[in-house]
């Protein structure tokens, strides 16, 4: 209990020396006026990206045991309040501040600290026609949906305080400097020229690679090797959290433009096609292997598509979006059967789905990205970008090492101060009762 108070009056405190600071808040000249057509549509893209994490709630709940589905469920919506306040504080610094020594590696934790100096207008680089506040706000959405994609690796078998803790360290040393790389004008990633559209290397790739790191940290859920069921609780949960992800999806990947424009176009039919491809390719690779038509492999195989495309949305011309999204989908596939051959227990296939997602996103952007689909962007392989093809296969190994050793270490950290897993009883009677003190009644 005194340990609690104490924690709160150290956020109490934080606040207040934030709120005194801001009288000397940084002057932010205005590289222009604001663009009102393009305000409107971030506002209404950050709304949509937000609605993804309830989503993402839906889709994992309905996948577990029917004792760890409330636990489950909260272990995204709980990163919607962990993360805004991680965020407002130092996260938005460290990923868009001023970077440190130049080296394009960490924003400065005070440039934007409790946002000081975000204000209501536009800024030269980083939005050039919308309010810096509104672009700190969009970004945030990103920041929160990530780890909350890391939970379902480690779902039925986590202790809620210790991923509360993991949920903070994550944010400051994981998503935000990754962030920072590829986003940030200074970042060394996009120095070399790396493109990342809507996340699919700063978001999918740093989660993917955080699950594997998770499922090897916290081993085998108990009763594996007993034979003990583990069918999905409730598939209607998982369609409803499927077509939330896919709405919101569509201000993840073309509010990623920062405007209202022919770009934002492309990322939004991009995302559609994409998804609908990946979709279509499991459900006909089943069939010809004499399977059934799946409800909960569509689910997957959308979500799949969803995340191969981030990078590329809004890079690449229609017809990739097609080939991506049918090669993601099965790369998936193919990874989720090996997994299956080992002894890792990532619950909800989330390296599977989200680590290779956004690997054969970022591949396929290297190959397929045209100026001719965006003048601001690269030519990939395909059209004589040999250049950028080679940046990309080095950055993928860089954020794959960076994001699997620096959460594995995070995840022992974590560990010492606070043990990762349940009890054997606890993970028995379920997480919804052990840690929350509530039950699932349908």
């Amino acid at each position: 209990m005194i340990k609690g108070w104490v924690v709160i009056i150290g956020i109490i405190g934080a606040f207040i020396i934030g709120i005194l600071g801001s009288g000397n808040v940084i002057s932010i000249k205005s590289n222009g006026p604001i663009n009102v057509g393009d305000t409107a549509w971030l506002l209404t893209a950050s709304a949509l990206v937000l609605l993804m994490t309830p989503g993402l709630s839906f889709f994992y709940g309905g996948m577990v045991r029917a004792k760890n589905v409330i636990s489950t469920m909260l272990q995204s919506i709980i990163a919607m309040g962990v993360i805004s306040i991680v965020w407002l504080i130092v996260g938005f610094s460290i990923a868009f501040g001023d970077s440190i020594g130049g080296a394009g590696l960490f924003g400065n934790p005070f440039t934007f600290f409790m946002l000081r100096g975000v204000t209501g207008a536009t800024h030269p680089d980083l939005a050039p026609t919308i309010p810096l506040m509104l672009f700190a706000i969009f970004q945030m959405k990103f920041a929160i949906i990530t780890p909350a994609l890391v939970t379902g690796a480690f779902a039925e078998r986590v202790r809620f305080s210790a991923y509360l803790l993991f949920l903070v360290l994550f944010s400051i040393f994981i998503y935000s400097p990754l962030a920072h790389w590829v986003w940030h004008p200074h970042g060394f990633l996009r120095g070399w020229g790396v493109l990342d559209f809507a996340g699919g290397t700063v978001v999918h790739i740093s989660a993917g690679f955080a699950a594997l790191a998770a499922a090897l940290v916290l081993g085998r859920r108990n009763g594996m090797s007993s034979g003990e069921s583990y069918a999905p609780t409730n598939i209607p949960f998982v369609l409803l959290g499927t077509g939330m992800l896919w709405f919101g999806w569509f201000g993840f990947n073309a509010g990623s433009a920062l405007g209202a424009n022919e770009i934002s176009v492309l990322a939004f039919i991009n995302t559609n096609t994409a998804s609908a491809t990946a979709m279509l390719t499991w459900i006909l690779y089943d069939t010809l292997r004499g399977k059934k038509p799946s409800a909960l492999g569509a689910c997957v195989a959308a979500v799949v598509g969803l995340v191969a495309i981030t990078p590329a949305a809004g890079y690449v011309p229609v017809a990739a979006s097609i080939v991506i999204g049918a090669l993601s989908s099965l790369a998936s596939k193919l990874v989720i059967h090996l997994r299956t051959k080992t002894e890792i227990d990532d619950t909800l296939d989330v390296f599977p789905c989200h680590g290779v997602g956004g690997i054969v996103g970022m591949i396929l952007t290297g190959v397929f990205a045209s100026t001719i689909a965006n003048p601001n962007g690269a030519n990939g392989l395909l059209y004589g970008g040999f250049r950028l093809f080679g940046y990309h296969m080095l950055a993928l190994a860089i954020v794959a090492c960076f994001s699997f050793f620096g959460s594995y270490i995070l995840f022992k950290i974590v560990n010492v101060i606070i043990p990762l897993r349940v009890s054997v009883d606890d993970e028995e009677a379920g997480l919804d009762l052990s840690q929350h003190g509530e039950t699932l009644s349908i």
